[in-house]
């Protein structure tokens, strides 16, 4: 259920098309706007402009932030006192690991930054260990390496749901 209280970090994990982007923008739209939507997807191809230009038009309200590795900046400096979603920590983590960054430098700045927040924040995360183990070592890194940000992330956050089939259940808060 979503309330009109948020708690300082929550946490929506789930698989791809599972609703958690739908269910985390509910969280937020249940409390005072503008909300920032820190967008970390890059257009590398026309499918994905067309996705991403569908998701700009149905928001109204939202302040929207293109971020596709400097969300640490942008939820301490440019959105600290919005009520804020990042989606998705997955495509952020991708975008690091391409870009050659250290993902747990990468990650120790996001929690800070989180930390320091005044307003709500609802992240948003894709859950990649259900699967089966990946064939190739860049696949299989990704994996290991999301596993560990989702649970850094969860140990931080006052509240975590798991989004299924459209369905919250609330793993902790």
């Amino acid at each position: 259920m979503v309330t009109s209280h948020l708690p300082p970090l929550t946490l929506v994990l789930g698989g791809a098309r599972s609703g958690k982007s739908a269910y985390a923008e509910r969280l937020l739209t249940g409390i005072p706007g503008p909300w920032a939507y820190i967008a970390t997807a890059e257009a590398f191809d026309d499918e994905m402009r067309e996705r991403i230009k569908l998701h700009k038009g149905r928001r109204t309200g939202w302040v929207d932030h293109e971020v596709p590795l400097d969300i640490a900046d942008t939820l301490a400096n440019r959105t600290a006192e919005l009520p804020s979603l990042v989606d998705c920590l997955t495509l952020w983590l991708s975008n690091v690991m391409h870009a050659e960054r250290p993902v747990a430098g990468a990650t120790d700045a996001l929690i800070t930054a989180l930390s320091k927040r005044v307003a709500p924040c609802v992240l948003v995360s894709n859950e990649v260990g259900l699967g089966i183990v990946p064939e190739n070592a860049l696949a299989r890194a990704f994996r290991d390496e999301a596993g560990r940000l989702n649970q850094k992330i969860a140990a931080a956050a006052d509240r975590v749901v798991f989004v299924a089939a459209g369905l919250p259940l609330t793993l902790k808060g």
